[in-house]
């Protein structure tokens, strides 16, 4: 018998193991995330038609706008007598992902959705990304005491969740997957989740589609050509969206810190809810609040004026500041857009492609995650406008520093050599430490 199994022994030395192991972890992955999909991609369509529904009603109803201080009073006691634990939103998840502790108690998706569509109900300024996002992670993390999984695999269980919401609710299977990955380590990807965060992104927004939820058309672009003048613009586009992205992220953090300073949190939305009211009275227009689709549309198609994007980032920056639920995303998106549209008066790039650009890269500044953003660009707007898209998505990100929107993201990988000692710091410890003028961080 030795003699005949050392004949075949060549047989056993040449089928490695390896592939054996990578099918046995897609496919039990990919059953985890057949059920991450559906989940969390029926989440994702109700709460695009509940806030299809609420945003029609509001348009209806402007005069709805004066209630939005006693809605911010409701959102905040919410929060503040059931869900203190689940308050941080996205950072908590991040903060799962980096160490992790105990499953994400199931009230924080009900909780975002409420307080999310209550926002948009009565007229504040916010985007969807964080509801989605929180919804994928709760969703998938009750999974693990299901599943038994040790926090090896509940890492990868949250990340796949966030790929799943963030996917099916933009129609971006692609830049969910890398967003997924990207967003709570700064400079650096985790490619042992790589394959549950495409299947779960991938399923996720199938299912969404396939209850017949659409998404906004985008116009494909045509750019012409790559020439060096049109890579210089982009360049320089880009810095100015870097900073944008930056100045969003610090005015939405300080708009947080003046209303701590209010000891009861559910007054805090409520005066924040007011001072929002009264800007839009003045303004005389609704075009500023919710999504802002319609303009965020109008931007591709004709240069708008620059106070647009201002006055987006003044009210969004206010409302979340406050304490009222959402997300960034669909807010810097329109901010990134309109200033990309208003630069077409001044600089020698169609207007669509100076949006498109706007519209990934301050998203690509303040969530810090150029490789999703490069890649939503091109789902969003086809691959003709790449190279620009992709440029200008990077250039943002560097000139961004290390600032976000994400205070629970860890600086893994430094943007520049002279930032090192910035490395494995969470943003909201360096940025506590530049307000207080003290040493950064040691590494």
């Amino acid at each position: 018998m030795a003699p005949f199994q050392s004949r075949f022994s060549f047989v056993r030395a040449a089928l490695p193991q390896e592939p054996l192991q990578q099918l046995l972890f897609l496919g039990r992955w990919g059953l985890i995330c057949a059920v991450v999909g559906l989940l969390v991609g029926s989440a994702s369509a109700f709460f695009l038609l509940a806030l299809d529904y609420v945003t029609a009603w509001r348009e209806a109803h402007p005069a709805v706008i004066w209630l939005l201080p006693a809605g911010g009073f409701l959102v905040g006691a919410t929060y503040h007598y059931w869900g203190q634990q689940v308050g941080s939103g996205n950072n908590l998840l991040l903060e799962e992902i980096h160490n992790p502790r105990r499953v994400i108690p199931l009230r924080m998706a009900p909780l975002v959705l409420f307080g999310t569509l209550a926002t948009h109900l009565f007229g504040g300024s916010a985007g969807r990304e964080g509801t989605a996002v929180q919804l994928g992670g709760t969703l998938a993390d009750q999974l693990t005491r299901l599943l038994g999984l040790r926090p090896r695999d509940r890492k990868i269980l949250l990340i796949a969740g966030i790929s799943a919401g963030f996917a099916s609710v933009f129609g971006t299977p692609l830049a969910g997957a890398l967003f997924g990955l990207e967003v709570f380590l700064i400079g650096a990807i985790r490619y042992e989740a790589i394959g549950p965060s495409f299947l779960a992104a991938i399923l996720a927004d199938l299912v969404t589609r396939a209850w017949g939820v659409g998404h906004t058309p985008y116009p494909q672009l045509e750019t012409g050509g790559v020439t060096a003048l049109n890579l210089l613009l982009t360049a320089g586009c880009g810095l100015l969206f870097g900073l944008v992205a930056r100045s969003f992220a610090a005015l939405t953090h300080l708009v947080s810190r003046w209303f701590a300073q209010i000891s009861y949190p559910p007054l805090r939305p409520a005066l924040g809810g007011l001072l929002v009211a009264l800007a839009v009275a003045a303004l005389g227009t609704t075009k500023y609040i919710g999504l802002g689709i319609p303009t965020l549309v109008a931007a591709f198609q004709t240069p708008l004026p620059p106070q647009d994007f201002l006055l987006k980032l003044a009210l969004t920056a206010l409302t979340l500041g406050c304490g009222f639920k959402g997300g960034e995303v669909t807010p810097l998106f329109f901010i990134g857009a309109t200033l990309g549209s208003a630069l077409a008066v001044v600089l020698p790039l169609p207007v669509a492609l100076l949006a498109a650009m706007g519209f990934v890269a301050v998203f690509a500044g303040a969530a810090n995650t150029p490789l999703a953003c490069t890649f939503m660009g091109l789902e969003l707007f086809g691959a003709q406008a790449g190279v620009y898209l992709g440029l200008t998505c990077v250039v943002a990100y560097l000139f961004s520093g290390h600032t976000g929107i994400y205070g629970a993201q860890v600086v893994g990988q430094a943007k520049h050599r002279r930032l090192v000692r910035e490395q494995n710091q969470r943003l909201r410890d360096l940025a506590s430490a530049r307000q207080r003028g003290l040493p950064k961080p040691p590494a």
